[in-house]
């Protein structure tokens, strides 16, 4: 079945949507075609039209969910005029997510565990991890050329930067309790911060 001329981005779209909502209350366990194409009100056809399976729409739900962080990123960041300030955006951002859009998480959880089994999935997680790690690297990078930084190999400290986001994200996801979100993110920036001083970081 094939949509109506101009609406495939929309439809698409749509779809995703409903797929990201059906994660975060069945899990993928509960993911069905025909649970998606009843919360997206379309014909199981046009589901069929856009998706082969259910791990292709995990795959999209997670790209979208991505492009939406950086979405957030992108207007935190925006006027930014030292390494650090964009540091601590890009801090702000990702744990602002972690509260205030659980879905986030909820989706990549589950990608997660199906990306162990499905190649396709494991390579669009390569694929994610790679390019969040290029952008957090090129703001090191420009810390480092403006002195902000010291000199550290940046591959290897957008890996520890991305990796104490992600853990504290994960923890502020699963216990709301856990501290305020100003909080987290001033201790998240302080560790960061002592990391990439300049100095020897012992």
């Amino acid at each position: 079945m094939t949509p109506k001329l101009g609406m495939g981005p929309l439809r698409r779209e749509q779809i995703v949507r409903a797929t990201i909502r059906c994660l975060a209350r069945d899990g993928y366990a509960g993911l069905t075609m025909k649970r998606v194409a009843a919360e997206a009100a379309v014909s199981p056809g046009i589901l069929h039209y856009y998706f082969r399976d259910k791990a292709a729409m995990l795959a999209a739900a997670a790209l979208r969910v991505t492009a939406d962080l950086d979405r957030r990123v992108a207007v935190q960041t925006r006027g930014a005029r030292t390494a650090r300030a964009r540091l601590r955006a890009v801090i702000r951002s990702c744990l602002e997510t972690a509260v205030e859009s659980r879905d986030f998480w909820t989706v990549f959880i589950e990608f997660w565990g199906e990306a162990f089994h499905d190649r396709r999935l494991a390579a669009v997680n390569r694929q994610a991890y790679a390019r969040a790690r290029r952008l957090i690297g090129a703001g090191l990078a420009q810390g480092i050329a403006a002195g902000e930084f010291r000199q550290i190999n940046v591959e290897e400290a957008a890996v520890v930067v991305l990796a104490l986001l992600d853990g504290l994200s994960l923890q502020l996801a699963f216990d709301r309790g856990l501290m305020t979100l100003p909080r987290a993110a001033r201790a998240a920036e302080t560790a960061l911060v002592r990391y990439l001083a300049n100095g020897d970081p012992t």
